[in-house]
């Protein structure tokens, strides 16, 4: 009896980590692509770059396990099953085997990121050192691919057949703004790491910590020419300073309140489209990216849509259509168009279940105590206006983890009208004020 006792705790052990590995091994991998893309090929190790994928399966057993069959969340029912039938869809849609398995391993990271649904990254004391490392080196790797140009860039490689580049330097107009790469191999990305492991290390931080490191995060994210990750790191951290100079009680109702109205950057596009529309894009100039945007990337997906499957305006089109599985592995990947942001190029693949889903996520905030998520939410909300972000995985991950309350068993519970017991999690170390007297969900980890 005591040993049937000691193995189900150390099974429990084990499912209670599995996301937290499967999170660390995408951050280490995908924010130092270039390093590991580059000497896992030199040194014939391919396989290790799918590591990661191998741990995402396991996670996406347990996700069956702890949302649907021990959370009983019809919510979360849905949504695998409508996954599994749009990545069928895109089968069909994008018409070949490799189309399909790149789909499906580009699905794998939300389910790595739904299994943080009834716990907070605050409670992995490991993962955060990993993450507040990965800020660190990125911010290293920024500064030295200024100064030194990196062996993996210009690197080619192979994947499911398509030969890919590590993104190479060049230079804006001017012949003065340099964009960087870092470690990462792709600038969006390296900004984007410095961006999230900033955010999510500053709850923890003092407030001097966090306007010194900001201020070095700021400049080198600015290396690396990607404005929409510098605008958003300078608002994060004006309302970060401003929030603790609340009173203590007042600040964790600030920063679900926050959280909440950085859903409205998801009607951003639609408004541009609006005013904009029609605007000549002028090459080389300031708004140049943007107003192409407007023009092509968030509305000519739409245009092929209604040519090549005109009922996918309701139903998307699959997972991976209009996509990187469509532009590297699909005969239709001359009507591939860079989206360039997460919410349109979504609902893009899965349709109007998607807008149905994104409703219950809203409404699952209101109820969210973890500050992390709501900080999460915050910022992919704000940087995914103009980005797709569904490469590399950790991207895609973060926008689940930050999403995964809506499977919890607190809003699960709340749905069925339900008494939701409750315990304590252990005494952690102060927030400053940040995170919310409130008891966790039974269940939490």
């Amino acid at each position: 009896m005591t040993s049937l006792t000691l193995q189900r705790s150390r099974m429990t052990v084990v499912s209670l980590n599995i996301e937290a590995i499967a999170l660390a091994a995408y951050l280490v991998r995908d924010a130092f692509g270039g390093v590991m893309r580059y000497y896992t090929s030199i040194l014939h190790l391919d396989a290790l770059w799918f590591v990661p994928d191998g741990i995402a399966l396991l996670c996406l057993v347990q996700f069956v396990i702890h949302c649907i069959l021990r959370n009983r969340s019809i919510m979360a029912a849905v949504v695998l099953v409508q996954i599994m039938l749009s990545l069928v869809l895109g089968y069909f849609m994008l018409g070949t085997v490799n189309a399909a398995m790149s789909s499906f391993k580009m699905m794998l990271p939300v389910f790595v990121g739904f299994c943080f649904c009834d716990s907070s990254l605050g409670g992995y004391r490991k993962l955060l050192s990993v993450i507040s490392t990965t800020f660190y080196l990125s911010l290293v790797g920024v500064f030295l691919t200024k100064f030194y140009l990196m062996p993996w860039v210009g690197y080619k490689y192979e994947s499911f057949g398509a030969v890919r580049e590590a993104g190479r330097l060049w230079w804006a107009y001017g012949g003065d703004d340099q964009r960087l790469t870092g470690f990462a191999a792709e600038s969006t990305m390296a900004a984007f790491f410095i961006l999230i492991s900033f955010a999510i290390t500053s709850i923890r931080m003092s407030t001097t910590w966090c306007i010194l490191f900001g201020s070095i995060a700021i400049y080198a994210i600015k290396l690396t020419t990607s404005k929409t990750t510098m605008i958003v790191l300078v608002l994060y951290l004006l309302l970060l300073v401003l929030v603790r100079m609340l009173p203590e009680k007042s600040r964790f109702p600030a920063i679900r309140t926050i959280a909440l109205w950085s859903f409205a950057a998801i009607f951003v596009p639609f408004f541009m489209i609006v005013v904009a529309s029609g605007t000549a894009a002028v090459p080389h100039s300031t708004l140049f990216s943007i107003v192409d945007r407007i023009n092509n990337s968030w509305q000519l997906p739409f245009v092929y849509m209604n040519q090549l499957m005109p009922i996918g305006l309701i139903t998307g089109c699959g997972a991976g259509c209009f996509n990187y599985p469509q532009k590297l592995f699909s005969p239709l990947a001359h009507f591939w168009v860079p989206v360039d942001n997460f919410y349109i190029g979504t609902y893009l693949m899965f349709g109007l279940p998607f807008v149905a889903f994104m409703v219950m996520v809203f409404r699952a905030t209101f109820g969210a105590t973890d500050v992390y998520k709501l900080t999460l939410i915050f910022v992919v909300n704000l940087f995914t206006i103009t980005v797709l972000n569904y490469g590399p995985a950790s991207g895609l991950l973060i926008i689940a983890l930050s999403f995964s309350e809506v499977f919890s068993r607190r809003a699960t519970s709340a749905r069925a009208g339900e008494t939701v017991p409750v315990v304590m999690r252990p005494p952690m170390p102060s927030l400053e004020g940040f995170r919310p007297d409130l008891p966790a969900a039974s269940g939490s980890r």
